[in-house]
């Protein structure tokens, strides 16, 4: 039995687009990066950590049979890697500094089963257009950028912020469906 270690209405969304079936685990896992690692790195082990707390959360009896998908997404800039904004005043400023400049959305996905894990990585490269203070102002007002890496959501409003995408649409949503896709397909090739 699939189970996704999100509560993330966006990933289950994708999720269920690959037709999968699957249930929701609730984690909470530390989202702190640590001074010397990667923002790679660092979303890798983000997703990695969801994804072995959900298997440890499941009761002894469904691990023989569990297998547990993590996920996580972040914004990058100049190696800095941007979360969630805290408010209005933090979304703001996130978005002044993505406007008009290209920035990475780096997003890994991990699956674990009783003594197996394996992960993925894709990352897209945005850029933003242009943007005056009342556009940032009407945009954060929305609401949309909360609970949002990086204060923006590309399958909302904030696809107009949005002038190129190099990589994948998905995955700057949440869950890089291609790179999921082929990992579950790993998973059950082997049995698993």
């Amino acid at each position: 039995m699939l189970h996704l270690a999100s509560q993330s209405p966006r990933r289950r969304e994708l999720l269920a687009q690959l037709g999968a079936t699957f249930r929701v685990l609730d984690v909470e896992v530390p989202e702190q990066r640590a001074p010397d690692e990667t923002p790679q790195a660092y979303v890798e082990r983000v997703a990695r950590d969801k994804a072995q707390a959900g298997l440890r959360a499941l009761a002894a009896a469904d691990l023989g049979k569990a297998l547990v998908l993590g996920a996580d997404t972040e914004v990058v800039l100049d190696g800095e890697v941007f979360g969630k904004p805290r408010d209005a005043e933090d979304a703001a400023a996130m978005l002044r500094r993505l406007a008009g400049r290209t920035h990475e959305v780096i997003s890994a996905v991990w699956l674990v089963a009783n003594g197996c894990e394996r992960g993925d990585v894709c990352v897209s490269r945005v850029r933003f257009g242009a943007l005056d203070e009342a556009a940032i102002t009407a945009y954060v007002a929305t609401g949309e950028p909360f609970g949002k890496a990086g204060a923006y959501a590309i399958q909302g409003r904030g696809a107009a912020l949005i002038e190129h995408l190099q990589g994948s649409y998905s995955g700057v949503m949440g869950l890089p469906l291609f790179e999921t896709a082929r990992l579950l397909r790993g998973f059950a090739a082997r049995g698993g």
